[in-house]
């Protein structure tokens, strides 16, 4: 995507927020922790526009019809790009957290498998167009799997937006070659 005001303003202020903890959560790791950019009100709103920059067109129309957070961080986030875009909100949730019946996609990690789930009713997902919204971008299991179960109710979901990616872990790349297309992935910030 390209570099948009917005986006530089949001990109300066996880810059001068995000505090870096080493050896967390395990040793030669250094862990980016957002809390102290979501807490600024300042920094917040910044991040917030940058993410919603996804969601419109380069006209500035919006071109989603719903935001699809990822448990959790992805619940606050995707509730004020919602909110800046107009539009509503959908929690993708880990699984035993909604009563049935419900969509249920199991996935993939570097460590395990992990699932998602939405509701299977109340919610008409077919034809929507879907902008993810979440904080950090890894190995992209986690949206990996989200854009699968989305798919999977009917939805088009072709971009995700996270405030920090991780690019040596490779989750881009993993998100260019899913079944059912590619995902574009917008990002204020690279790790």
């Amino acid at each position: 995507m390209t570099d948009t005001p917005g986006r530089s303003e949001a990109a300066r202020a996880v810059a001068e927020h995000t505090r870096h903890v080493a050896d967390f959560p395990a040793p030669g790791v250094v862990f980016a922790d957002l809390t102290p950019v979501f807490a600024d009100g300042a920094a917040l709103a910044a991040v917030i526009d940058g993410l919603a920059d996804a969601g419109r067109g380069s006209d500035g129309a919006v071109t989603v019809d719903l935001v699809a957070g990822l448990d959790a961080r992805g619940f606050l986030l995707g509730s004020g790009v919602a909110l800046a875009l107009g539009v509503g909100t959908l929690a993708v949730r880990k699984a035993g957290k909604l009563p049935p019946p419900v969509l249920h996609e199991e996935y993939e990690l570097e460590y395990g498998t992990a699932a998602l789930e939405i509701p299977a009713e109340g919610i008409a997902l077919q034809g929507k167009r879907i902008l993810i919204v979440d904080d950090v971008l890894a190995t992209g299991g986690t949206v990996s799997g989200a854009v699968a179960l989305l798919r999977r109710g009917g939805a088009i979901v072709e971009r995700v937006s996270v405030v920090l990616e991780l690019e040596a872990l490779g989750g881009r790349a993993r998100l260019g070659q899913l079944p059912g297309g590619p995902i574009a992935v917008s990002t204020i910030s690279v790790g």
